[in-house]
């Protein structure tokens, strides 16, 4: 059926040749009287249009893997106009302008964008690029980074405020919390905590240990593991003696540090790994980077796939989504 529009324009045609030129005029003038206030009415004005674009949280820029995962969680992903380069997930955070890594950013490209808020994880840097976007009047949010159950929920709340969506925030730490809880529910009685070796290579040469206070250690824990290294904090190089005297029943890799130390035969055969209880039995547990140390939106998920490969005898109880 034709519109109201369509059935006037119809009636018009059909009947303009009997109007005389006074009665055209007249519904001329009305007619482009009636456009005009249209106009008025559905155009902004240029200060509108800068106050539209200038609202907080409208030109987000997202600086940290886990940072833009939430973003994205909370609905928010279409307010991003920059993220980092360790934003990779989801797939369509990789299609936004890469303002680098988030500890060597420069803060003109940045400004170039002109972002209203920048989301920034607390370790991201350095700091006198970070002082250039304050001082130019870029809202600067940094989010706290704790590696646990608990900092993941207080990200959430901290990204949902600043950019104005403290219900849909409330929303997915109610979910995120009743996933957390349920793994932890299903992995405090195991009866054996085996020990995982976690191993990170940034290049050539040796790769690192991961030590105490770490998000490896916190993520092994949380998936009903014990951190194999708890002689020194952070990731440090290990001798192969220490390494053999670490005695892990798993290793535990990110999928990037595999490749980059030849792949699984080549990691499991070198004599510090093979003499390992974790080298003799081939227990290697390959993970992406980003979902079991990012500790953002999908922590449950990490944790479900680690207990998974720790506890197979153990019913892990999936998403609660």
């Amino acid at each position: 059926m034709p519109s109201t529009g369509d059935q006037e324009a119809a009636g018009f045609r059909r009947n303009g040749v009997h109007m005389s030129i006074d009665t055209l005029r007249g519904g001329l003038l009305r007619a482009g009287f009636a456009l005009l206030v249209l106009v008025i009415a559905v155009v902004p004005t240029q200060r509108g249009l800068g106050e539209a674009a200038g609202a907080d949280g409208n030109r987000v820029v997202s600086v940290g893997g886990s940072i833009t995962e939430i973003v994205y969680a909370l609905g928010a992903g279409d307010r991003l106009i920059a993220v980092d380069s360790t934003s990779l997930h989801p797939p369509e955070a990789q299609g936004h302008p890469d303002v680098g890594y988030m500890r060597r950013l420069s803060a003109e490209p940045i400004l170039a964008m002109k972002p209203t808020l920048l989301l920034a994880v607390e370790d991201a840097g350095p700091a006198t690029a970070l002082d250039q976007l304050r001082a130019a009047g870029t809202k600067l949010v940094i989010v706290p980074d704790d590696p646990s159950s608990e900092g993941v929920l207080k990200k959430v709340s901290v990204i949902a405020e600043a950019l104005g969506l403290e219900d849909e925030g409330q929303r997915v730490s109610d979910r995120l919390r009743q996933d957390l809880v349920r793994l932890g529910e299903a992995l405090e009685d195991v009866e054996h905590t085996p020990s995982v070796l976690f191993l990170l290579s940034i290049g050539r040469g040796a790769p690192l240990a991961a030590g105490r206070e770490t998000s490896a250690a916190s993520i092994i824990e949380l998936a009903g593991g014990r951190n194999a290294i708890d002689a020194f904090e952070g990731y440090k190089p290990l001798s192969p003696e220490a390494m053999v005297g670490a005695e892990p029943d798993f290793l535990l890799v990110t999928d990037r540090t595999l490749d980059l130390l030849g792949g699984e035969q080549e990691l499991l055969s070198r004599p510090e790994i093979a003499a390992t209880p974790a080298g003799r039995e081939a227990r290697l547990i390959t993970m992406n980077g980003l979902l079991l140390l990012g500790f953002g939106p999908r922590t449950p998920e990490a944790i479900r796939n680690l207990a998974a490969g720790l506890h197979p005898e153990l019913s892990i109880p999936s998403s609660a989504n």
